[in-house]
């Protein structure tokens, strides 16, 4: 079991930058895929960035250039620094930890574990 816990989130401007935090317990020594997900209103959850296994970072389109993944494995957190952000990021975001995609899958069909979520809001 891995229990996350999200902290981060609040309201910006447009352009402006936000850094979100997961703090990860339990069984963090399994090995695990980790990812950032978020759902806006009305919408589906999608994912934001995941990292595999072997440490390879892969970022939705929609944020690359923008976002940035990190992690402190001493104290088990993940970070997503999120720059140049704009109201197509309002959304609630929601750290996850599981394996890979099944087939045909999307990254949310592998995660096992999620966190309750942290809002962030873009204002113009």
């Amino acid at each position: 079991q891995v229990q996350l816990v999200e902290s981060g989130g609040g309201s910006v401007r447009t352009g402006g930058s936000l850094r979100l935090s997961c703090a990860a317990s339990g069984y963090t020594e399994g090995a695990y895929y980790w990812g950032w997900f978020r759902q806006a209103p009305g919408k589906e959850r999608e994912g934001v960035v995941i990292i595999d296994y072997d440490g390879v970072i892969t970022y939705a389109d929609s944020v690359k250039g923008r976002f940035t993944f990190s992690q402190d494995n001493v104290k088990n957190i993940l970070y997503l620094q999120m720059n140049n952000l704009n109201s197509g990021d309002t959304a609630m975001y929601y750290c996850a930890a599981g394996g890979p995609p099944p087939e045909g899958g999307s990254w949310l069909d592998g995660m096992d574990y999620w966190g309750k979520g942290t809002l962030v809001n873009i204002s113009s």
